[in-house]
């Protein structure tokens, strides 16, 4: 993951430098300088790879108020040289950045799931959603923005997970699509069309999460394409 830093070795030129190394590097932002996946959601809700400090910029350019980072924060005093550079960017361009940390190889938790509903309620638009890639978390959050903010019918929400963005459903990350097909059947076996409404009451009263991790079987081959070959987070 590289260079991880308290805001106080980050303020230091030594700190800078390995921060950029973090991005660049460590955290493969050469590549996003080529293919960044940026797409609409919808007129108001944008899905991309992790941003560099320019790219906050132009987006601020742009009237971006709000990114929400899907990576979240570690769970440790000291972030990644990358996430200091996003959080000095955001605070300089006037941009509300919000740490909700998603995973891409469990199925969520159920409070990210409370929490994001709240923030689609709650926050400044435009605005945009990222992880690293801009293909697991991001598409997780493309659909849950597509579900439960615009209320579109699941099938079609459930196409911001989809292999034109690099989701993988043979992998480990297809246990998003594992979670998707279990409320669809709970759904189905309750006889209603699913909502926000039903599917927000499943979550606080039904979901298993550990259940769905245990009960979803990756394939060899998407595993080997995601995380040895891609080498998603």
């Amino acid at each position: 993951m590289g260079v991880f830093l308290l805001p106080e070795e980050f303020d230091t030129d030594e700190g800078r430098r390995g921060a950029w190394r973090s991005l660049w590097l460590h955290d493969h932002g050469f590549i996003r300088k080529v293919h960044g996946n940026v797409r609409p959601i919808d007129e108001q809700m944008y899905r991309s790879a992790q941003p560099s400090p320019q790219d906050v910029k132009e987006w601020a350019d742009k009237g971006l108020k709000t990114i929400i980072n899907l990576r979240g924060l570690r769970n440790n005093v000291r972030q990644p040289g990358f996430w200091h550079l996003e959080r000095e960017a955001c605070e300089q361009a006037g941009i509300a950045m919000i740490d909700l940390r998603a995973y891409s190889r469990e199925a969520p938790k159920p409070e990210f799931l409370v929490e994001i509903d709240k923030l689609f309620q709650d926050i400044q638009y435009p605005a945009l959603m990222h992880c690293k890639s801009g293909a697991d978390r991001a598409g997780l959050g493309g659909f849950l923005y597509r579900f439960l903010k615009l209320e579109e019918p699941i099938d079609v929400a459930r196409e911001q997970l989809s292999l034109k963005y690099g989701h993988i459903k043979s992998g480990k990350t297809g246990v998003l699509d594992h979670f998707i097909d279990t409320y669809a059947a709970v759904a189905k076996y309750d006889g209603v069309e699913p909502g926000r409404q039903h599917f927000l009451e499943w979550v606080r009263t039904e979901y298993d999460r550990d259940a769905i991790k245990a009960s979803f079987k990756p394939q060899a081959l998407g595993t080997f394409l995601t995380d040895t070959l891609l080498r998603r987070e």
